[in-house]
């Protein structure tokens, strides 16, 4: 397995170095929208240690993931009133890994309504402001 690149894209999100849509941080994890959402509120659930994905993530960490992921979908619930979700976790170019920093995705669903495919359109960031406002006040009301 490849090492974890320090300048992978969510590294950089981490550092401050690139802009995110932030919903969601304590002091082991980072939450924020995709902004190539395949659902309105698509989220990512990162976290701040650096591991490249499951297979190298001390277990305490990816427990702190798993919970931010969980908070992230009972707010989603609430904020995008789904009926359901889709939580995903990539792990390699094999099992469909781009982003080589642990994430996991929380893709709030509706009825009939199909994801849209992976890195299909980047979102307006207007309708990312409003969809981030959204979850931060479920977030807060949860």
């Amino acid at each position: 397995m490849t090492a974890y690149d320090p300048n992978n894209p969510f590294a950089k999100i981490l550092r401050g170095e690139f802009p995110c849509y932030k919903v969601y941080e304590d002091d082991h994890v980072l939450a924020f929208l995709d902004i190539m959402p395949r659902s309105p509120g698509h989220t990512l659930v990162i976290p701040k240690a650096p591991a490249r994905n499951i297979l190298d993530v001390t277990a305490e960490d990816y427990a702190h993931v798993a919970r931010g992921a969980h908070r992230i979908a009972r707010a989603a619930m609430t904020a995008f009133k789904a009926d359901g979700i889709t939580v995903q976790q990539f792990n390699e170019p094999a099992g469909g890994q781009v982003v080589f920093h642990l994430h996991m995705h929380v893709m709030p669903r509706q009825n009939g309504v199909a994801l849209l495919p992976p890195a299909s359109r980047k979102e307006d960031g207007k309708v990312l402001e409003e969809s981030a406002a959204k979850l931060i006040a479920a977030l807060k009301g949860a």
